[in-house]
């Protein structure tokens, strides 16, 4: 028997011409779909209501058996072993948390690592590592119900189970949905840095686009079950495959295009300037930000600071509009509402 999902490797996820049907369905919830995960990716599934995405995430744990078609994980066929042993090597999020409400934080986290026989010493060790990594200290939360925390912290809490048994493979189903637009940006800042720090395979459901573009490696664009598309963000929002895909992410919105685009696009060399006294961007930031910031500021241009503090440029309206970050017409001075 293979050792998947017993170390902390990433895992491959592949769907090969994999089908689902409901009892009673006009058309294939699930249709055909084939397509690859590489290890370590943030995989977004993305589409309306309906589209299959949920229940295309949910045949990867086996809450739903496929029709036909197959889904292998690290090559291994994800029916040679039985469900339950499976779901025990799959982290799982979803959007109401499932935290047990009469058991502590900390009991709720040790949940998987307790039901494949780790120590008490380790799982206590693993909820404390896990509790500081998503920003609740565990000297102060560990000993909470989920009732005693808020919507965002029994997200946090959530995410943090589902990381306990370091699982190579996190399916996450709207985890952020019911939360509101701060507390939701937050969290995905936190899992961003998550993901960079532990390198999972993550398959996300999400049918908010600002959402899959701030996440995704790849985003797959689902519509009646079927894949659309297939690609990097930028390339999806820059050239959408279809009609639907373009209305679906917004493609005609010059800002979204803007936020997929890095500074360093609309750099200008230095030349001697002086810019001591002029406000900083790194230079992994988006034009969108730097755009927000020249509009907001009494300043002409921006600081673009390399990854160790070093300018390395600036920026400014005109460079930006020069980028050819979008094939629309730029007004730079009727988007002064940007938050």
């Amino acid at each position: 028997m293979s050792s998947w999902g017993e170390t902390n490797t990433a895992s491959a996820i592949r769907f090969e011409e994999v089908t689902k049907r409901f009892p009673g369905g006009v058309r294939p919830a699930v249709d055909r779909v084939t397509l690859a995960v590489d290890p370590g990716e943030f995989i977004v599934l993305l589409g309306p209501s309906g589209c299959g995405k949920t229940t295309l995430l949910k045949m990867v744990n086996r809450l739903y058996d496929t029709t036909s078609g197959q889904i292998l994980i690290d090559d291994m066929p994800i029916d040679s072993m039985p469900a339950p042993q499976l779901r025990r090597r799959i982290g799982y999020v979803i959007q109401q948390t499932g935290l047990f409400p009469h058991m502590r934080v900390e009991d709720n986290i040790g949940v998987v690592p307790k039901l494949l026989g780790w120590d008490k010493a380790r799982t206590t060790q693993r909820a404390t590592e896990l509790l500081d990594l998503v920003g609740l200290p565990a000297d102060e939360y560990r000993r909470r119900y989920p009732g005693q925390l808020s919507g965002g912290q029994q997200q946090r809490v959530g995410l943090a189970r589902a990381l306990a048994a370091e699982q190579p493979t996190l399916l996450m189903d709207e985890p952020f949905g019911a939360l509101d637009a701060i507390t939701r940006s937050r969290l995905q800042d936190e899992l961003k840095s998550i993901h960079k720090r532990l390198g999972q395979t993550i398959l996300f459901v999400t049918h908010d686009i600002e959402e899959a573009v701030r996440l995704a490696d790849r985003i797959v664009v689902m519509r009646e079950g079927q894949v659309v598309q297939y690609d990097q963000p930028r390339q999806i929002v820059m050239h959408p495959a279809d009609a639907f895909v373009s209305e679906l992410v917004g493609a005609e919105d010059v800002l979204r295009r803007l936020s997929l685009l890095p500074v360093d696009t609309a750099l200008k060399p230095l030349n001697g300037s002086p810019v001591a006294d002029l406000p900083t961007v790194d230079i992994r930031t988006d034009l969108r930000v730097a755009l927000s910031m020249l509009l907001e500021l009494p300043v002409d241009q921006l600081v673009v600071l390399d990854d160790g503090g070093t300018p390395v440029g600036t920026i400014d309206l005109a460079s930006i509009e020069a980028a050819g970050a979008s094939e629309l017409p730029l007004n730079m001075h009727t988007t002064g509402t940007l938050a």
